[in-house]
């Protein structure tokens, strides 16, 4: 096996931070340590994606900037290819780009997009891929699919980055994790989200037995690549504590798990409760287990959870 990846930690904000403006929040975020700060890509109470990662980079001066994850149902390839390789030009090195099938049912309903079942939105964002991967690359692109048709485009302007700056594709299901280790620079594994809402489903989705099987096809798609892949995770639940089974205990009911199992909750990567210390070792555990090296906690999280990233800096 490989040398494990140095561990590095990111936040996911949909807007500014406390007390702070924007680009304050982003220079905040900086100084804690944190490698990146990811946006969401919802219709609701969250800021512009794209324009706030422009302006989060500008703001800062190694951040790096992402999105967790583009919607590719919201955005169409060509134009998502030119705009990200213009953010790239512009901070070479410093931008991450996820993109995803879409799962969340209230931004299809309220905006009016048709929501296709989970295949065709999995067969569009296969085809947007290979676009966007095009697009970024040195020839021109033609694509006649059943979703998208391009007509010998060149992508222009270039990223600075050859290739294109890091893909980072994101999903739970098997189809989707084989298609992300075959073709990310980063994999982001994540419970199934069937019912279009953060459920207690989707929450169980995430304990340890499934997080086996999802990580197998993620080595399904990615063969020979595995160990060049950079695993994610996107954690919702941090709680620096002395009682973790009491945390557990409080958020078994959302996990579907009975109070006897709560400790079943603590395994889960979306999930970090425990002392420094005890989170320090849960993380490499899972960087053992499973490959997690690059961990996105959430906005409310930021101040909480810094002492975790200066406990493992450098490891």
């Amino acid at each position: 096996m490989a040398h494990p990846r140095k561990f590095r930690f990111g936040v996911q904000l949909k807007a500014p931070l406390a007390g702070l403006d924007w680009a304050q929040s982003a220079r905040r975020v900086e100084e804690l340590g944190y490698s990146s700060v990811m946006m969401p890509d919802h219709f609701g109470d969250q800021l512009a994606p794209i324009t706030a990662m422009a302006v989060a980079a500008a703001a800062t001066e190694h951040l790096k900037v992402g999105s967790l994850v583009f919607d590719n149902d919201y955005r169409h390839p060509v134009v998502l290819a030119k705009e990200m390789a213009t953010l790239d030009q512009m901070f070479p090195g410093r931008v991450e780009v996820g993109m995803g099938a879409g799962w969340m049912r209230s931004d299809y309903d309220e905006s009016g997009i048709a929501m296709d079942q989970p295949k065709v939105r999995v067969d569009r964002l296969i085809e947007g891929v290979s676009i966007v991967k095009g697009l970024w690359g040195d020839d021109a692109v033609d694509h006649d699919g059943e979703h998208y048709r391009i007509l010998g485009m060149t992508g222009l302007p270039r990223p600075s980055t050859p290739g294109g700056p890091p893909l980072l594709l994101a999903g739970g299901s098997p189809r989707m994790l084989r298609f992300a280790g075959s073709m990310a620079d980063i994999v982001g594994v994540n419970p199934s989200i069937h019912s279009g809402v953060a459920d207690s489903d989707a929450a169980r989705d995430s304990l340890a037995d499934r997080m086996d099987q999802k990580i197998q096809w993620v080595r399904e798609g990615a063969g020979d690549r595995f160990d060049d892949l950079e695993i994610n995770s996107w954690v919702p639940v941090v709680a620096i504590t002395d009682d973790s089974q009491a945390v557990a205990e409080l958020i078994a009911p959302g996990f579907g798990i009975e109070a006897d199992n709560a400790s079943d909750a603590l395994e889960s990567p979306m999930t970090m409760i425990g002392t420094v210390e005890e989170i320090a070792e849960r993380l490499e555990e899972r960087r053992e287990r499973w490959g997690f090296s690059y961990h996105v906690v959430q906005i409310e999280d930021v101040e909480m959870f810094a002492p975790v990233i200066v406990r493992l800096a450098g490891t």
